[in-house]
């Protein structure tokens, strides 16, 4: 069969003013598809084989084309808009049609010229699109290991789960939402810390280095911050977490770690209701 969004081998079944045809086999009946005159290589003959891509033109026919796709079924790429229609955007995937990205497909705003990491699957019409939903597309055998650092593009933030990251627009991976921290956004690139390769091969990420390391930043944190308020925060370690999460961007425990090496350093005293910085 012709198995559209797919590069597969084919056999020359016939040759015509306008390029050849060609069909999985030279059995009467089989399908055959178009590679236009433009396309087909020097000493191309009936009974030869061609390696193609199969997709639609702008007719919406089944097409052949020698050209490589940036984006096949299965593959997950990240590609140029190049246009912003009425029913979605459009993407130079590297063939003569660009490649639909429709609306409903679309995770956040798409405009022109950005970047967008999408797969490919064809639609209830039997025509290739674009989606940004590539979780099942992306791959679970990445070489990395625990504590390794990552780089990647979040596609997706669940309120229940976190955000999900394509590491090197590739593997599958995933922020929990108990390690989220600062700005994630989709379509944004984040680096993040390997926590866990999981059994299945995901990766389980963390934004924020290892507890020891965070410390003497998160300490460096509050300092700045004190030195920015005259001296002094509003609050101590015994507020709430909401409070400290929303001022420092820290967990309340990360934000006592960091409080505690201050004082054992007699950098800062506690008041009942603030700190104030003692150097």
């Amino acid at each position: 069969m012709i198995q559209l969004g797919e590069k597969q081998e084919l056999v020359i079944v016939k040759k015509v003013e306008f390029g050849i045809y060609l069909s999985p086999s030279m059995e009467e009946g089989e399908p055959r598809v178009l590679l236009p005159r433009k396309q087909v290589p020097e000493g191309s003959d009936v009974g030869g084989t061609l390696e193609v891509f199969i997709y639609r033109d702008s007719m919406d026919r089944l097409i052949a084309t020698t050209r490589e796709p940036k984006l096949r079924i299965g593959q997950v790429a990240e590609l140029d808009v190049v246009q912003v229609g009425k029913i979605g955007a459009f993407l130079d995937w590297g063939l003569e049609k660009d490649l639909l990205l429709p609306f409903k497909q679309q995770r956040g705003s798409v405009q022109q010229g950005d970047k967008v990491l999408v797969s490919l699957y064809i639609d209830k019409s039997d025509r290739l699109c674009a989606t940004m939903n590539v979780y099942d597309d992306l791959r679970k055998d990445s070489p990395y290991k625990k504590d390794d650092r990552v780089r990647g593009r979040v596609y997706e933030v669940s309120d229940n789960f976190g955000a999900f990251v394509a590491v090197d627009n590739l593997y599958s991976g995933l922020i929990p939402q108990k390690e989220l921290y600062g700005s994630v956004e989709i379509g944004k690139d984040v680096e993040a810390r390997v926590i866990q390769v999981r059994d299945d091969g995901k990766l389980t990420l963390g934004v924020r280095d290892k507890a020891y390391l965070q410390m003497d930043k998160d300490a460096e944190k509050i300092l700045g911050m004190l030195e920015s308020r005259n001296g002094v925060l509003p609050f101590n370690d015994k507020a709430s977490p909401e409070l400290i999460r929303r001022e420092t961007d820290m967990s309340k425990n990360e934000f006592k770690r960091a409080v505690g090496r201050l004082l054992k350093e007699r950098k800062i005293e506690i008041l009942p209701n603030a700190i104030r910085k003692t150097t």
